[in-house]
């Protein structure tokens, strides 16, 4: 068995933990930093690599809640951004280490901006630095993010719900029978994988979302490059549909998630007329029906706006699976360490880049 294997069955026990710490011990940051969000005026919420798609997640519910909030990944906001003195940044980082998290903590601070800081480690500049720190309780990964991406999504969600409304045993209780459900639904999303003619080495593979969910297509598409070292595309699927859909050809592969309450019946066309076009489909959602998709995943019946929660982990199980199928090592980096703090270049020797 793989560790990154190894790392996703676990993965159940480990959202337990973080959900039960936030509603728990953690609470009390959790609760000051919705607190700092709701006064704030302008609200900034990044990450970078998997962290940013944990942020693609939660930003919906802000949205939701008509408490809009600016998306943009680290690197775009440490280079192309000016904050306003009064700007409160939540940053999301499993470490804290990485390079522009660590430089972005130094722009806030020339600027006047407050952090709120979502990270697993208590002992990162992040976690250090930041105004309100929300360290999230988890064993870390052996490479590939996998409970460190789904633990922090889960304290970005909460923080998004916890600036709304209250974080009470309501919801605490929904999403833990969901983790619950979640873990029994694991064996038989294996058994599918193992089974399904929809993961084919070589093949190109495009990915589509909506909501919170685009969150976990972006993610599913950085498992397939760093897992099992093959390219693919995340977009949405609307976005798809305006120009992108002229690639469609025969044997190509979509995965597509489907939202519990909105865009359903469209998006299920989509996977339709993909199929009609010769392309293989996932679907990945809630009440799907059987016959809409060559590989279909159904979850665990819950809040729509909470999917994402667990809509990554088939994903990891499918990313897991084709690395096996294509005989690469999905536990080791051939290029990247676990943790990027510079940001020149690719490999660990440095080129000579030439001046101007």
């Amino acid at each position: 068995m793989t560790r990154f294997l190894q790392d996703i069955l676990r993965q159940p026990g480990e959202l337990q933990r973080a959900i039960h710490y936030l509603a728990g011990a953690g609470r009390r940051s959790l609760e000051e930093a919705a607190g700092k969000v709701r006064g704030a005026s302008h609200v900034y919420l990044t990450g970078i690599g998997s962290s940013w798609h944990a942020a693609l997640c939660a930003g919906p519910l802000f949205s939701d809640g008509a408490r809009p909030v600016y998306l943009q990944d680290a690197a775009e906001l440490l280079y192309f951004a000016t904050f306003p003195h009064d700007a409160v940044i939540v940053a999301i980082s499993r470490t804290g280490k990485s390079v522009e998290i660590v430089r972005l903590l130094e722009k806030a601070r020339r600027s006047g901006a407050s952090v709120i800081g979502i990270t697993n480690a208590e002992d990162g500049p992040l976690a250090h630095e930041a105004q309100i720190p929300i360290i999230v309780p988890v064993t870390f990964d052996h490479g590939i993010s996998v409970n460190t991406y789904s633990t922090l999504a889960a304290a970005a969600g909460l923080l998004a719900y916890a600036t709304l409304k209250s974080v009470d045993g309501t919801v605490v209780g929904a999403l833990s029978r969901l983790i619950e459900q979640t873990a029994q639904s694991m064996a038989g999303w294996q058994e599918r994988m193992g089974e399904t003619t929809w993961l084919m080495p070589g093949a190109t593979h495009y990915f589509l979302a909506r909501g919170s969910s685009l969150g976990s297509c972006h993610e599913a598409r950085l498992l397939w490059e760093e897992g099992a070292k093959l390219p693919a595309t995340a977009i949405g699927t609307s976005s798809f549909r305006h120009g992108p859909q002229e690639i469609v050809a025969e044997d190509l592969r979509f995965g597509i998630w489907i939202d519990g309450r909105r865009m359903r019946a469209e998006d299920l066309a989509v996977a339709l007329d993909l199929r009609r076009l010769g392309a293989a489909v996932m679907l990945i959602g809630q009440g799907l029906p059987e016959d809409a998709g060559d590989l279909v995943i159904q979850l665990p019946e819950t809040l729509p706006e909470w999917q994402f929660l667990i809509d990554a982990i088939p994903a990891q199980l499918a990313a897991e699976h084709m690395a096996r199928l294509s005989n690469v090592d999905c536990d080791s980096f051939r290029l990247c360490s676990y943790v990027v703090e510079d940001d020149h270049g690719l490999l660990q020797e440095k080129a000579k880049v030439p001046k101007k």
